[in-house]
């Protein structure tokens, strides 16, 4: 009986992380609109590191790209593809409220250039995986220069805390769905990486919670 039913498990295993797969992706469409709703309605990106954002959009889009060129289930990676139009969207307010609308447009031209370049065939596989590799050295280091400002600032700024919290939940359940949809060890790791470094940001935001952003004045 118990022979008959030994797939049972897997067969669950592999659904679930189908669904939560899935979820994610659907829950990506969204998980950055309100830090960019908070950035315009502010009509300011105080408070949130270029220097971050700018590894952030690395990680996500040299993981997307290793992804994509391996064929790996859409459903593995496919919050990524969100995730770098929305960070790139955040990347260049914070540079257009920063005075330089300029930087703002030749900033997301770079991104969906790079992002071409990198999708199409040209970098081969093993390139892409070296910079995967690198990706958990740049994935902390993005968000602890993050988390760096918010320390100087002792205020966590126009970071928006539905974001951050799901995107410490996204991370958390990425590492679920890597190993059961990739097994590829360098994502698992890399997630795993993300997900203590999300939590730290997600720690501060708590911490932080009743700060009033701090004016330019001040």
């Amino acid at each position: 009986m118990l022979y008959k039913h030994h797939w049972i498990v897997p067969c669950l295993k592999a659904a679930i992380s189908k669904c939560l797969g899935l979820a994610i992706v659907g829950g990506a469409l969204l998980v950055k609109v309100p830090q960019i709703v908070k950035i315009l309605a502010a009509k300011s990106g105080q408070g949130i590191s270029i220097t971050g954002t700018i590894l952030e959009l690395t990680a996500i889009l040299v993981n997307v790209s290793y992804n994509f060129v391996n064929r790996y289930p859409f459903s593995s990676y496919g919050d990524g593809v969100f995730l770098l139009i929305q960070t790139a969207i955040i990347g260049a307010l914070v540079y257009h409220f920063g005075g330089s609308t300029e930087r703002a447009i030749a900033f997301f031209l770079t991104v969906g250039s790079l992002t071409l370049l990198l999708c199409s065939g040209i970098v081969s596989l093993q390139i892409l995986w070296t910079l995967q590799a690198c990706n958990i050295p740049v994935v902390f280091a993005g968000k602890m220069v993050q988390a760096l400002a918010n320390y100087r600032n002792s205020s966590t700024g126009q970071l928006s805390a539905i974001t951050v919290t799901m995107l410490f939940f996204g991370s958390m359940a990425r590492i679920f769905t890597s190993i059961q949809e990739t097994g590829d060890q360098i994502i698992i790791l890399t997630f795993c990486v993300a997900t203590f470094a999300n939590g730290i940001i997600m720690a501060q935001m708590i911490y932080y919670w009743n700060v009033p952003v701090k004016s330019k004045k001040e």
